[in-house]
């Protein structure tokens, strides 16, 4: 078990494993359409962070990275069709963390929520523009903040 976790039920702690799941389809969907590419980006990015995440979230991403790609795929065939009702089910779930992100150290939960943010960003960047410029979509810059998601640091 993560240390960070100790305060935490096993609802909870799953919650936080499937948060960058919902942060990957969150902003590859605001689109309306998943480019390969995202989903590649979001693969090795969580894959990365096992090693070269803050030392405090390596152990968070290890356990993330086994299961990410699958989760991802199974996550993405349980969603609906329609943009608006799929779009709901992604906010609702981004959203319990806020009530999670306060049982957590305090620095633990700043550099997690600044690391969804890193990977709500490479997201982004990974499809779309010319030559590296405009690469964030319109769309995709309303909601690469993860405005749903509490700052921890205001807490």
């Amino acid at each position: 078990m993560i240390e960070a976790f100790r305060n935490l039920n096993e609802e909870e702690e799953q919650v936080l494993y499937d948060i960058p799941v919902w942060v990957t389809i969150l902003i590859a969907g605001a689109d309306s359409k998943i480019d390969k590419k995202e989903i590649k980006e979001a693969i090795s990015v969580t894959r990365l962070k096992k090693i070269r995440a803050r030392q405090d979230l390596i152990e968070y991403y290890h356990k993330v990275s086994l299961g990410f790609e699958s989760n991802l795929k199974g996550y993405l065939a349980l969603l609906p069709e329609d943009t608006t009702e799929s779009s709901k089910i992604i906010i609702k779930n981004l959203e319990k963390v806020n009530s999670i992100l306060p049982k957590l150290e305090r620095a633990f939960a700043i550099h997690f929520y600044e690391s969804l943010k890193d990977l709500a960003k490479k997201v982004a960047n990974a499809s779309g523009g010319f030559m590296g410029f405009l690469a964030i979509g319109y769309e995709e810059s309303k909601l690469i903040d993860l405005k749903m998601i509490k700052d921890p640091s205001n807490f």
